[in-house]
């Protein structure tokens, strides 16, 4: 099929034309990134309404490929960028671009303001706090597409950002006639003024993108036939032909003895299992039962650390205190008190939740 001409290319040929330009995205290509653009979108819904306690409306605007020098065009002033790469998928590139005002307003709610009290000259604790909150948008995107792209375990890694001066690019090892795949949205907040905001991604990293998703579609399309396939065939394994007879292949070996005549002798026993209760308790009378429906304490420990009474009396709004974890590192999942497993932070609609990557061996939960 793809080696059919269109109608517009067959009618350029009949009026002695060129053939118009391929587009630069396949049409099937197209509208996989369109389910990845609203993927950002819904991240941005869910957690710029969290941060702000307000309702908020994230809309989909346009979604083109230009080159760096056009999409530069599209802002009139220094835009914030934020910048990251997939973890986990060959670390591809991708940036949030954002009015200065819309990265203010970001700022301000994530230091727990109302979104109108950033000074017009914020200083470098304000887009440290913008790059913070655009680096939860992207961690709730990865956690969405981990899916779409079959399971792959993704996270935001070499993250930065900066409030561009004149002579800006959205990617700086990239040349100017490279083609990226952008995406927008309209941010509207509850009483602030909307801005708007564009994720950006090379083109032929947007293309792989693509390419994998179909793959993944394609293999669960695959399976799901399969499927439909099997169910058919081993539906007259249990049933009749088709005179309405039973049938049956050869006899069992044993069908020659007698109607009364016993079969052999099976010996069956229920399975056992390691004993919860301690070996001073009566035999089969597990207690765990009994305990069952006691509430227990659940916390997630995202990090710890130690200060003196000092730094404690000078933290202030805005103050940032430095954890003993590692950015991306499994945070530590507590029952009273006690470490029971260890996962990722995740976003479930306007939650928090922490998904479990690892739980700890028996002796260890059973010892609390």
């Amino acid at each position: 099929m793809d080696d059919l001409l269109s109608t517009d290319e067959i009618s350029a040929l009949l009026g002695g034309g060129d053939l118009p330009a391929p587009p630069d995205l396949p049409a099937e290509d197209s509208q996989v990134l369109d389910e990845v653009a609203g993927v950002f979108a819904s991240s941005e819904n869910n957690v710029f309404g969290m941060l702000a306690g307000k309702d908020v409306h994230v809309r989909a605007g346009e979604t083109v490929t230009l080159s760096q020098t056009e999409f530069k065009e599209k802002f009139p002033e220094s835009p914030f960028v934020f910048r990251a790469a997939f973890g986990g998928f060959d670390s591809i590139p991708l940036a949030f671009v954002v009015e200065k005002r819309g990265a203010l307003t970001l700022a301000d709610l994530m230091m727990g303001g109302t979104g109108n009290d950033a000074p017009e000259d914020a200083g470098e604790i304000y887009f440290n706090a913008a790059q913070e909150g655009l680096s939860q948008v992207v961690g709730s995107a990865f956690t969405s597409l981990s899916g779409l792209l079959g399971g792959k375990r993704l996270m935001p890694e070499n993250t930065s950002s900066a409030l561009e001066a004149e002579e800006w690019k959205v990617f700086p090892s990239l040349g100017d006639d490279e083609k990226l795949w952008s995406t927008s949205t309209e941010v509207e907040i509850e009483g602030l003024t909307p801005f708007s905001m564009w994720v950006s991604i090379p083109l032929d990293s947007a293309k792989s993108i693509a390419e994998v998703i179909h793959g993944v579609m394609g293999t669960k399309e695959s399976a799901a036939a399969q499927q439909r396939q099997a169910a058919p065939s081993a539906a007259p394994q249990m049933g009749a032909p088709a005179g309405g007879v039973p049938s049956f292949a050869s006899p069992p070996p044993s069908s020659s003895r007698g109607a009364q005549q016993p079969g052999p002798m099976i010996d069956v026993r229920p399975a056992e299992f390691t004993p919860l209760v301690s070996k001073g308790s009566t035999p089969g009378a597990s207690k765990i039962d009994l305990i069952a429906d006691i509430p227990v304490r659940v916390t997630v420990e995202l990090g710890k650390t130690r200060k003196n009474v000092s730094d404690i009396l000078a933290l202030t709004t805005g103050s940032v205190i430095e954890l003993d974890k590692m950015a991306g590192e499994a945070v530590d999942v507590l029952v009273n008190g006690k470490l029971i497993a260890k996962g990722e932070v995740v976003v479930i609609d306007e939650n928090f939740g922490v998904r479990i990557t690892e739980v700890v061996g028996a002796t260890k939960a059973y010892a609390m």
